[in-house]
């Protein structure tokens, strides 16, 4: 029967399928970092901002400390951790993953409401979700929500249920960074004059040019409420639920002509034009994906 340390022994067997592992202290938090690496000496690793060129032996560094190696993790550098070890985290990234971390029941609604269905780990006071795909971790990206990728770990509270999909544009857009408050004077981006939604691109489109127009007018409304902020996750919300409206068309249904007054509205506000841009790229794809 082996002595290793039940944290250990799970470390071990997440690696020997490819899970970057380490070890967490009492308080659920990494190790700190050795005497040779402390305030910043190699490189940016202790600040947790890029991986360094320290070949400190030691599982410091957080999430920048995790390995599949077997030869590490059993070192003996490693084995006095261990022995204090509570339990084993994980970097998602390393494994080409990316998790939504869910603190509380609202945030799990959301996510039930706004984001395809994946796999999920229960957690203490929500769960994570796990996606297939890996981009830029990010803190409270909306109230109860954490993406963690490519500079995070987390704590690894089993395999979970349900089939993992791929990352979703929806998830994406979360981590993206918007400035809706250009300085005086300025003009965030100049758009051309394009022409708006009409029948002659919507040949395909079931529903009425009222029922449109209506619809997407009360949307650029709202974008342009968002004088202040959020004008950018807003035409994301707005693309994405109208692009939903026509996901059982035969189409075409002129999208694209719709998206473009969403841009615009955007920049109306404020919104630089390639975040606009992703922005609602970013939700008529998401409604496409939910469609699927």
């Amino acid at each position: 029967m082996s002595t290793a340390p039940e944290p250990l022994r799970a470390a071990l067997a997440l690696a020997a399928v490819g899970v970057p592992v380490l070890p967490l202290r009492v308080g659920k938090v990494p190790f700190g970092n050795c005497r040779t690496c402390k305030d910043g000496a190699c490189g940016g690793r202790p600040n947790m901002r890029t991986s360094g060129p320290c070949r400190c032996p030691a599982p410091c560094h957080a999430w920048a400390a995790a390995t599949t190696d077997p030869h590490v993790l059993t070192s003996p550098v490693w084995a006095p951790v261990w022995r204090e070890a509570v339990a084993v985290a994980y970097h998602p990234g390393g494994a080409g993953l990316t998790v939504v971390d869910l603190d509380d029941a609202a945030a799990v609604a959301w996510a039930r409401e706004t984001l395809p269905a994946t796999r999920t780990v229960t957690t203490t006071r929500g769960e994570h979700w796990l996606y297939r795909g890996v981009m830029p971790s990010s803190n409270a990206v909306r109230p109860g929500v954490d993406i963690k990728s490519m500079m995070q770990y987390a704590r690894w509270l089993g395999p979970g249920s349900g089939r993992m999909a791929v990352l979703p544009a929806a998830v994406r857009a979360l981590v993206v960074k918007e400035d809706t408050t250009p300085a005086p004077g300025e003009v965030a981006s100049s758009l051309p004059t394009r022409a708006p939604w009409g029948r002659s691109v919507a040949t395909g489109c079931r529903h009425t040019e009222r029922y449109v127009r209506t619809g997407l007018e009360r949307g650029l409304a709202l974008v342009r409420a968002r004088t202040e902020s959020g004008a950018g996750s807003q035409a994301f919300g707005v693309a994405r639920f109208l692009a939903a409206q026509h996901t059982g068309c035969p189409g075409p249904c002129g999208l694209t002509a719709i998206g473009e007054e969403i841009v615009t509205a955007a920049v109306s506000v404020g919104v630089p034009e390639p975040y606009a841009r992703r922005a609602v790229a970013n939700g008529l794809e998401t409604a496409v994906e939910r469609a699927a």
